[in-house]
C-alpha cells in the first residue's frame, strides 16, 4: 500500500511528491524545494518518517520541477530518472532560472532514461511509465494501476492543462496525450498533478474546459 505526501514548494508552488510503502521505501518525484527551509522540510519528513529514498524521478525538467534534484542527489545519493527527450530541458534549466530571477545549482550526475511502458518498482508496488508530451517534449507520467492513481506532472490539472507556449510545447500533442494516455484510464483514477489540488480522470473528462473526454 502506497502513501502519497505532497509538498507545495518554491514561489511557483510546484507539488513535490514523496510516495512510500509499508516497508518505508520511498521515491521522490519532481523535487521543487528551492529555499533552505523547503529542503529542510523535505529532509526532516523523510528522516522523521523513517523512510529510505530509492528513486529520484522527474516527470519533466522545467525549472520548478528540478530545483531540488541536486539536493536530493547530494543527500541520499540517488541517480536522476527521466525521459531522454528531457535532457536538453534539464541542461537549460539554470538559464531559465536566471531569466525568472530564480538561480539554482543544477543536477550534474548520471542519468537513467525511462521509456513508455517501463516499470519502476517500489517493493511490491509499481509505476507504469506513460509518455505524455505536449507541455514538454519528453514529459512522462507515473501510473499506479493497483491503487488507481497517477502522478501527471504538468499535463492535466483540476479544470486545467499544462501551458504549451514554452519551448517544446504543442497544444495538439498535449491534447492527444490527455485523450489517449490519461482519459483512457479508469474514471476513478486519482490525478496528482504538478500544481494545485488533485482531481480524478472522470471529473476532468466531464468538466475540463480545455480537453473534454
Amino acid at each position: 500500500m502506497l502513501t502519497v505526501k505532497q509538498f507545495p514548494f518554491s514561489p511557483l508552488q510546484e507539488n513535490t511528491y514523496v510516495i512510500y510503502n509499508e516497508q518505508d521505501e520511498c521515491c521522490i518525484i519532481d523535487p521543487g524545494c528551492y529555499f533552505g527551509n523547503e529542503r529542510n522540510e523535505l529532509k526532516e519528513f523523510i528522516e522523521e518518517t523513517g523512510l529510505t529514498p530509492k528513486y529520484l524521478l522527474n516527470t519533466h525538467c522545467h525549472l520548478d520541477h528540478i530545483f531540488g534534484n541536486k539536493f536530493v542527489h547530494d543527500t541520499w545519493g540517488l541517480t536522476l530518472h527521466l525521459h531522454e527527450k528531457e535532457k536538453v530541458v534539464l541542461d537549460f534549466g539554470p538559464t531559465f532560472g536566471l531569466n525568472w530571477g530564480l538561480p539554482f545549482d543544477n543536477y550534474k550526475g548520471d542519468l537513467i532514461y525511462l521509456r513508455e511502458g517501463d516499470t519502476v518498482r517500489l517493493g511490491e508496488d509499481r509505476f507504469i511509465i506513460l509518455f505524455t508530451p505536449g507541455h514538454s517534449p519528453g514529459h512522462i507520467s507515473f501510473y499506479c494501476p493497483e491503487q488507481h492513481f497517477i502522478v501527471s506532472g504538468d499535463v492535466l490539472f483540476r479544470r486545467g492543462i499544462g501551458r504549451t507556449d514554452l519551448p517544446g510545447g504543442d497544444f495538439d500533442t498535449l491534447a492527444r496525450s490527455i485523450r489517449e494516455q490519461l482519459y483512457t484510464l479508469p474514471d476513478e483514477t486519482l490525478v496528482y498533478n504538478g500544481h494545485g489540488p488533485e482531481t480524478t480522470i472522470g471529473e476532468e473528462k466531464r468538466q475540463n474546459p480545455f480537453v473534454r473526454g
